[in-house]
């Protein structure tokens, strides 16, 4: 079995699709705390179903998207830990 190239950072991506746009203008079109989104954002806080949801609302995308970026991120962490790279 391959593994598989590291994943983009969800938080990441979300930057990208901010734009001009800030983190509490974000947050409010999101309908959460920016301290919230921040924490999304640096990867404090992994990104909920709930927040895949109003991400999808907000960015025009489903929330699929953004909870399968989330899993393949954590997957691959995790696949750090179990198999080093010698």
């Amino acid at each position: 079995m391959s593994r598989q190239h590291n994943p983009p950072y969800p938080g990441e991506v979300i930057r990208e699709f901010l734009g001009e746009m800030t983190i509490p203008d974000a947050a409010t079109r999101l309908g959460v705390d920016h301290v919230t989104l921040q924490q999304v954002i640096t990867g404090a806080v992994r990104i909920s179903h709930d927040m895949a949801l109003r991400l999808g609302d907000v960015f025009g995308t489903s929330s699929e998207i953004w909870s399968e970026m989330q899993l393949q991120f954590d997957l691959y962490q995790v696949g750090k830990i179990k198999h080093p790279k010698n």
